[in-house]
């Protein structure tokens, strides 16, 4: 969440990485609405495969707080904190920026794009899914944002749930 300064992006590295993970309460499912990034311009081109992705294990991630998840519509806005009983948070649970991708052995490929950057120029890209099409982050599953790319550039990236 922007406070005093603007925000920063986050390196991907060159190794396969979750840039955020979403774990949705212990009774409740989460509907995702809408999914983005953002990359800046690199050095030279760099290709890259980024993926919205279902699990069944956890990232070990840099875990939110209350105040880094936004809250996006009126319901959520009146409805408290989002930790509560909305989303579950901590390093195995919602969170950023990976160290450990742990070993999956069940997932569901929500959405996936191959993106080029290059001198010059940045990507910026969004998809908003249609009414009734939306996926479902499952209760006791994880939904990702993860990204392999060749050279390691700038990102931004985020996912609206629904809950």
């Amino acid at each position: 969440m922007p406070t005093t300064a603007a925000p920063s992006g986050v390196t991907t590295g060159t190794a396969i990485k979750t840039m955020l993970q979403i774990k949705p309460s212990a009774t409740i499912a989460a509907k995702i609405v809408e999914w983005g990034f953002s990359l800046d311009s690199a050095a030279a081109a760099a290709s890259a495969k980024i993926e919205l992705i279902e699990t069944d294990v956890a990232a070990t991630v840099t875990a939110h707080v209350a105040s880094g998840i936004i809250k996006f519509d009126s319901l959520a806005l009146i409805g408290g904190d989002p930790t509560t009983n909305l989303i579950q948070v901590g390093t195995s649970s919602t969170g950023f920026t990976a160290t450990v991708e742990g070993t999956t052995t069940d997932s569901r490929l929500l959405d996936e794009q191959f993106v080029t950057t290059g001198t010059n120029f940045a990507v910026t890209w969004s998809k908003q899914f249609p009414l009734g099409r939306e996926p479902i982050l499952q209760i006791n599953k994880f939904g990702r944002v993860r990204v392999t790319f060749g050279t390691a550039v700038n990102m931004f990236c985020y996912v609206i749930v629904e809950v």
